[in-house]
């Protein structure tokens, strides 16, 4: 953090919105190298204000998707302030360079920031405490600040902090790295559960997602996509859609060239002034498609292409020793391949965005994870300057969801585009069938392992491959290969102790839009690495655990970047995030021993575990399966999690919990496959999600720690599957190698 500033008295206020506010902090959060070049260096974003009642605003520059971000950044700013959490109420920011990265992915909200947040309220209690002292003419030390209260420690008065509040109006801040943090021990809220800012809103149906928004003479729009990514329209009859009572107009979208990026996909819009107009219209389009060249790719003879790919060597990314001049003993060897299909995010709400545009102004409502990306797209979209940018409004809802999906503005892009046709404001939804045939989807993927086990038990000599097309190509359709970002995901930063390993990656061309599915590449490394390391135990026949905790080897920090590979994982601090393989080898005991899946089962019932490091976190997954008739019934999962300080526990619960049902649904039915270029599932019924009568008791066992927060909304995903796969052979000796297992057993 560069600074703080006290501007009680700027016109910040009025910019906020914010009203009889008597004392408020501004705060420079870290901005990228462009950004700060771009607001200059004394641009203030974050900020927490108190006014004369006492009453607590606290901006939130992050979205809230369902895993509490709106609570948590709160939580430890109250904690430091020793505010009364019930005085606390929170503001979403909308999209500005000035609050930094705004983007909210890859599990880093706490993560980046917890210190950042922690200073800001420790700052604002510090003056506040300044303030009451100078009032009994006494040094600071002989005051304390203490639940919404500064007391005198010798004399027991006590002054409010809606009476201070004026008082360290006019006081300069201190800097921040002057001010002592708490002692963990001394955490009022963090690591405590309270009631999540939203919850009421949410229950009595008051909370405004991007679907809800509605605007005097604003129109929906239902728009018909290319059914293949790159296709055109060749030509089409609105005739009969005209006819519905309530459609306005039907307009063609522009075509947008290669790359993709996450722009709109173009196609024909029927907008109306009311939503069941608009899909009525849309059903009776006549259109005639030119699919493009991405006609020609279907997803079964892809699959095959990507398993020929990885069972050949590649590109060694990083490798140690030379395993190609290694002479393995074909009997002590395992070999294996492992693929994952085609998946979509899928989340409740489908995406929406509104859009108004009043001369050169544009003003937006959307559900969006990055706001500043989106807000930016849109400026460059009505051809404003990139200094113009300010002119766009980009105000953020709720989410129903999102896991990647709505970090994607093309939804936004597609209101603009309209709004700016019909000169009125417009709401463009999103069906499910749209969401599903029409998203950016997880990578099909494969994983090739192969391996050695040593005369003394250890293994050895490992080659890892792995081949999908890479996220990249959105925005340079000649990438063919995944970024470094992207191969640190469960890949090259493996735990184990080996002397002799080659990972290596593959060129992949790319045939749909590829997008960041929660967890990302971890989804298909940590399928494939759980499995092989249970084979492997099978193979050695010994327990699981013995097997991850042999590989592991002794406690120690692993270097990813030793062999001269550039790690590099969503900004994660590797000195504050350090691969422990202490902590892996508690985590990995610690699901053993609370699922107890050492224990003998009934016949036709089996325990599997699994293991991802991901997004600075440590999870371990541990399911109980039933295999009876071809039929697989998970019976109990379990997830181990050790991510550092624990901030809220009931949202960290929560969120793995989710996780476990979105592995869950990956695991047993997630599969998107494509014909001719064209994604063939439509809704639910042929792109099912875990329901609840497949949904077992869930365990969530969390590590008391000290350690800085990790990552949470990702982490708990990767583990499942393996665990849920391995289960299945422990219970019927059938290993499912390629993903869902609906393709072996029912589910």
């Amino acid at each position: 953090m560069k600074n703080i500033e006290n501007v009680s008295r700027r016109d910040f206020l009025k910019l906020s919105g914010i009203s009889a506010t008597a004392f408020m902090l501004g705060v420079n959060l870290p901005l990228s190298k462009v950004q700060a070049e771009e607001v200059g260096n004394h641009e203030l974003n974050f900020f927490v204000s108190l006014d004369s009642n006492g009453d607590v605003t606290l901006v939130c520059h992050r979205s809230e998707m369902g895993q509490g971000i709106r609570t948590s950044v709160p939580q430890i700013i109250a904690d430091e302030l020793e505010a009364d959490w019930n005085k606390i109420s929170v503001v979403q920011a909308k999209a500005d360079r000035k609050y930094g990265s705004q983007g909210t992915a890859g599990s880093a909200s706490i993560r980046n920031y917890f210190t950042t947040i922690r200073q800001t309220g420790a700052v604002a209690r510090d003056m506040l405490e300044q303030a009451a002292a100078n009032i009994w003419q006494v040094d600071k030390s002989a005051v304390q600040a203490k639940q919404h209260y500064i007391h005198h420690k010798t004399t027991g008065q006590k002054i409010g902090f809606g009476e201070l509040a004026k008082h360290a109006a006019k006081l300069t801040p201190p800097d921040p790295k002057t001010i002592k943090l708490k002692a963990n021990t001394d955490f009022s809220l963090i690591g405590k559960d309270v009631k999540q800012v939203d919850l009421d809103n949410i229950v009595e149906g008051k909370a405004q997602y991007a679907q809800d928004i509605q605007l005097d003479n604003m129109l929906i729009a239902s728009i018909q996509r290319p059914p293949v990514v790159g296709g055109k329209v060749k030509s089409f009859d609105a005739t009969e859609a005209k006819k519905v009572k309530g459609v306005v107009d039907v307009i063609q979208l522009k075509e947008r060239p290669f790359p993709v990026n996450v722009m709109p996909l173009s196609g024909i819009a029927v907008v109306a002034t009311n939503t069941w107009a608009a899909i009525e219209g849309r059903k009776k389009l006549l259109i005639q498609w030119d699919h493009g060249n991405k006609q020609v790719h279907n997803s079964e003879s892809f699959k095959k292409e990507l398993i020929t790919k990885v069972n050949q060597p590649g590109n060694a990314v990083n490798s140690k020793g030379d395993v190609y001049a290694h002479k393995y003993n074909p009997q002590n060897t395992l070999e294996a391949t492992y693929t994952v299909p085609y998946i979509n995010h899928a989340p409740m709400e489908t995406p929406a965005a509104t859009a108004m545009i009043q001369g050169d102004k544009c003003t937006i409502w959307a559900g969006t994870q990055n706001p500043q990306w989106a807000q930016g797209m849109v400026a460059q979209e009505l051809g404003l300057k990139r200094e113009d940018a300010h002119k766009v409004e980009l105000n953020v809802t709720l989410m129903g969801g999102a896991f990647g999906r709505k970090s994607k503005g093309d939804f936004i892009i597609e209101a603009v585009e309209l709004a700016k046709a019909t000169g009125r404001p417009i709401k463009v939804i999103w069906s499910r069938e749209d969401d599903i045939k029409h998203g950016f989807y997880h990578s099909s993927a494969a994983n090739y392992f192969k391996a050695e086990i040593l005369d003394n038990g250890k293994v050895d000599n490992l080659i890892s491959r792995n081949a999908y097309p890479p996220i990249g190509w959105l925005f340079n359709d000649k990438t063919k290969t995944p970024s470094d970002s992207q191969l640190s995901l469960g890949f090259t930063d493996l735990p184990f102790d080996l002397n002799t390993l080659s990972y290596e990656n593959h060129e992949v061309d790319s045939f749909v839009r590829p997008g960041w599915v929660r967890s990302v590449a971890c989804i298909n490394n940590g399928f494939a690495l759980g499995s092989f390391v249970d084979e492997l135990a099978v193979k050695a026949q010994v327990p699981p655990r013995k097997m991850w905790l042999d590989l592991i080897g002794s406690d120690r920090v692993v270097d990813p970047t030793e062999n001269g590979f550039k790690y590099s994982n969503y900004n994660l601090d590797p000195k504050a995030h350090p691969i422990d393989t202490k902590r892996i080898k508690h985590i990995i005991n610690l699901i053993s021993d609370k699922a107890n899946v050492e224990h003998k089962l009934p016949q036709g019932q089996g325990w599997g575990i699994s293991f991802l490091r991901s997004f600075g976190s440590f999870v371990a997954a541990a399911t109980k399966v039933e295999v009876k008739d071809k039929k697989v019934t998970v019976l109990e999962m379990h997830t181990a999690v050790d991510c550092g300080i624990v901030v809220t526990p009931d949202r960290v619960k929560a969120q793995m919990e989710g996780a476990m049902i979105f592995g869950l649904s990956i695991a047993l039915m997630g599969e998107i496959t494509v014909d001719k270029g064209i994604v063939e599932q439509s809704n639910f019924h042929d792109y099912p999600v875990t329901r609840i009568n497949q949904v077992p008791k869930l365990f969530v066992h969390l590590v008391d720690s000290d350690a800085p927060p990790g990552g949470i909304g990702e982490p708990g995903v990767p583990p499942v599957a393996p665990s849920i796969t391995n289960a299945i052979y422990h219970a019927s000796k059938t290993r499912i190698r390629d993903l869902p297992v609906n393709k072996v057993f029912q589910v």
